[in-house]
């Protein structure tokens, strides 16, 4: 759902795709081919939410902030399951992990790699190209070219998710097991064998 907030309306790009049970509110600009899944929270009521072109943001993360911030996510930022980024900037071309938590005035460099359940306190300045794991994060290693090469790939699929979304992508209801005509035998071609 996308809602207005103080005058405020989300600008969303034509090529985005913003999950119907996603929560868009107030002010945010939503780039070019970004993928926005169910159950995120992209909460634009107290400052501003950029997330440029090629940028995901997947199932039940959070972005939000304290009163006039903006939270900035750079091109082809790429945010796991779960995440939340409260206040801070991604850097082009990152990869925030699942249920990692990325806090108030955090500058994340370009082509960093956080792990997955990673807390980056606020206030931390990364340099790019650094992999950050731990509660708190710390900085363990560069990330190699190899590394990037595997997380720009990955991007890349949820890039051309939106219009496959588009193309595909529809409601309906389940086949179900021992109805007759609707094809419902789970231990058919799957392999799947219901446990009895």
């Amino acid at each position: 759902m996308i809602y207005e907030f103080k005058g405020y309306r989300p600008v969303v790009d034509i090529s985005a795709f913003i999950h119907p049970q996603a929560t868009v509110t107030g002010n945010v600009v939503v780039g070019k081919n970004v993928y926005i899944g169910p159950g995120a929270a992209i909460r634009g009521d107290w400052g501003r939410i950029i997330i440029e072109d090629g940028c995901n943001v997947q199932e039940n993360c959070t972005v939000h902030m304290f009163p006039g911030v903006t939270v900035w996510l750079k091109e082809g930022a790429h945010v796991g399951h779960g995440a939340v980024v409260h206040g801070a900037v991604i850097g082009r071309n990152c990869l925030i992990g699942m249920n990692s938590v990325i806090m108030d005035n955090v500058q994340l460099g370009e082509e960093c790699i956080v792990g997955a359940l990673t807390f980056i306190k606020a206030g931390m300045e990364i340099p790019r190209r650094s992999m950050v794991v731990g509660n708190p994060g710390v900085i363990i290693k560069e990330v190699s070219d190899e590394m990037i090469r595997w997380k720009t790939e990955g991007t890349a699929l949820y890039q051309a998710l939106p219009d496959e979304m588009r193309g595909a992508w529809k409601a309906c209801e389940p086949l179900r097991e021992g109805v007759p005509g609707e094809g419902g035998d789970m231990e058919g071609a799957s392999g799947y064998k219901p446990w009895k």
